[in-house]
């Protein structure tokens, strides 16, 4: 009978498949290696594995442990599967970006989760990193795999992912194109390609403002590829290039290509499209391009693939009159974000609001662009008015005086939601491709519909 011992042994030898229709004016031959059919669901279902193997050969692992690991969700996938055949317990820890399917998942697979926030540095306590660390130490018989260090995550690809490509491309591929988390895929796979045939790229799909396409790693909404530090599993001497992707283009690209191809992907499989696409109109006919989708958009139907949620983001351009609307109203007189910093002064933002005629501003961390994470709150001119009485607030800085941020809407939303939020919200942050872009006020709202009342009165659309 042709029947797998376990679940494990069912992992790798995923498929390739020719992308004909998302990206219709490639010269070349690009297809797509579906990771999203290991039984996990995942391209990380091969490294979770490796790495288990190792700990236990290396007496890391003893029966009846515990593993630990920050993960976005796949990782944590394949480790489950793991305990679950070997009798470990899992603790797994995440940022509250990660869509609510991935922690539900994991969950099903009877682990633990620890969800904490995104907007803060890798050295926080608070941060997914520094509160695995914590957890490893409050847990006997505990083991972090660690894939960010681990060098059996990309041993894993160098073994089974490049071996795989090299086979099914009958050694024509010419370009690997895989988005970069820990770095494992690209380097591993990339590694063993280019001892084929060293004149092989390797390309790195990357969201813009992760550390590898030379950002710092500030907050972007795309999950499980870029970082915002250097992990010991990304070998750059194997990437030839790096490709950064927009939030906005990598959603844009996910949903193209499961309506046109018939392969629901993520969002980190849109970015690594992205790139590929990019890659392949400088290709020729006898080019081969690989792009990996390293897992299915099921785990983001209540965000990539949820009209609500891209609208509120500002990824959708939903009926008109919208926001868009609006802000094109006052394009001539709209200043760029005003903001001020946690740590600025109070003085800074009364001096903010008095010279750009505001009467709110929102508080965020870091420089534009900013990302929607790193709104902290907000100051109110009647709010700093009163407070004025109490001492001497100019000097404080305004994180001591802050409320809540403002609440948000999407560049695309119907002004119609927007009159019903600013019913109890002074203004409303806008947010343009899930970044804010600008602040309107009730006032900006009513200006906006007076003068198209007055416009349809003029054309005698109101008699």
């Amino acid at each position: 009978m042709e029947v797998a011992d376990s679940v494990l042994d069912l992992v790798g030898k995923t498929p390739l498949v020719r992308m004909r229709r998302a990206v219709p004016d490639a010269r070349c031959e690009l297809v797509a290696k579906l990771e999203m059919l290991n039984p996990g669901g995942s391209v990380k279902d091969r490294p979770a594995i490796a790495m288990i193997d190792a700990a236990e050969r290396d007496g890391l692992l003893e029966p009846g442990g515990t593993i630990i690991e920050p993960t976005s969700g796949n990782t944590g996938v394949g480790l489950a599967m793991v305990a679950a055949q070997r009798g470990y317990r899992c603790i797994f820890v995440m940022t509250d970006k990660v869509s609510s399917e991935k922690v539900q998942l994991l969950r099903a697979y009877g682990s633990e989760v620890v969800v904490c926030p995104v907007a803060v540095a890798p050295d926080d306590p608070d941060s997914y990193y520094s509160t695995a660390e914590r957890l490893m130490g409050e847990t006997p018989g505990a083991y972090q795999p660690n894939q960010y260090f681990n060098q059996a995550n990309p041993r894993a690809h160098e073994q089974t992912t490049g071996p795989e490509l090299w086979r099914q491309t009958g050694g024509r591929i010419t370009h690997f194109v895989s988005g970069a988390g820990t770095g494992g895929t690209l380097s591993g796979a990339g590694r063993h390609l280019k001892a084929q045939n060293p004149s092989v790229q390797v390309i790195a799909a990357d969201p813009e403002g992760s550390v590898f396409s030379g950002g710092s790693g500030r907050p972007y909404l795309v999950e499980g590829i870029g970082e915002d530090f250097w992990p010991e599993t990304y070998h750059p001497d194997v990437v030839d290039r790096v490709i950064p992707v927009s939030d906005q283009a990598s959603f844009d690209m996910a949903r193209l290509v499961s309506h046109r191809e018939g392969l629901l992907i993520g969002g980190s499989g849109g970015t690594a499209v992205c790139a590929a696409a990019e890659v392949a109109r400088d290709c020729g006919p006898d080019d081969v391009v690989v792009v990996l989708l390293p897992d299915s958009g099921r785990g983001y139907l209540s965000k990539v693939f949820d009209d609500d949620w891209m609208a509120s983001h500002g990824f959708l351009i939903c009926e008109h009159p919208c926001i868009k609307d609006v802000l094109d109203a006052k394009e001539d007189v709209l200043p760029p974000l005003v903001y001020v910093n946690p740590g600025d002064p109070v003085s800074l933002a009364v001096t903010r609001m008095r010279d750009n005629g505001l009467s709110q501003l929102p508080v965020a961390k870091g420089e534009m662009p900013l990302a929607a994470a790193e709104v902290m709150g907000s100051v109110h001119e009647l709010q700093l008015m009163a407070l004025a009485f109490s001492g001497d607030l100019l000097g404080q800085p305004v994180e001591s005086v802050m409320s809540r941020p403002l609440e948000q809407i999407g560049i695309g939303e119907p002004v119609a939601l927007a009159v019903a939020k600013l019913e109890r919200s002074p203004a409303l942050l806008v947010l343009d491709g899930g970044r804010p872009r600008a602040v309107v006020s009730s006032t900006d709202v009513l200006g906006y519909l007076s003068s198209n009342a007055d416009d349809r009165l003029s054309q005698g659309q109101l008699l």
